[in-house]
């Protein structure tokens, strides 16, 4: 029997700030107990560890607080990716839709190919730099 996956984890310096941008742009939940405090993160108690969860329970993605994070530098290969996210819609139009929305919580596009007749897509950086797409896939 192989182990199995249980989340995806995300280095970060500033757990809540990255949390939340990846629950604006999933959709998902806060895992119990990981639910931001009703007045806030204190500055001098930030979160070190947070995790989301797919409402399906069909996934997890973790953020784990780091004293510093250099950023990829994709397609520059000066850092590396080392990891992306690809997410999918099914169609150019919810493509459109996602751009939009994902760039409103703090995206910052990094290639366009949206024009791309085979596979539309778009590669963006999180707020901490790290690279993931949205592509058209059946």
């Amino acid at each position: 029997m192989a182990p199995e996956l249980l989340q995806t984890v995300l280095d970060t310096t500033d757990a809540r700030r990255l949390a939340e941008f990846w629950r604006a742009v999933l959709g998902w939940g806060y895992r119990a107990g990981d639910e931001p405090p009703a007045g806030g993160d204190t500055a001098d108690s930030p979160p070190d560890w947070l995790v989301l969860a797919h409402p399906a329970g069909a996934g997890r993605l973790a953020f784990q607080l780091v004293d510093e994070l250099p950023a990829a530098t994709w397609p520059d290969p000066a850092v590396p990716q080392q990891l992306h996210l690809d997410l999918r819609v099914r169609t150019e139009e919810e493509l459109a839709a996602e751009h939009r929305r994902v760039l409103g919580a703090g995206a910052r596009l990094l290639l366009d190919s949206s024009d791309d007749e085979e596979e539309p897509l778009y590669v963006y950086a999180d707020p901490d730099g790290h690279p993931f797409c949205i592509f058209v896939a059946p």
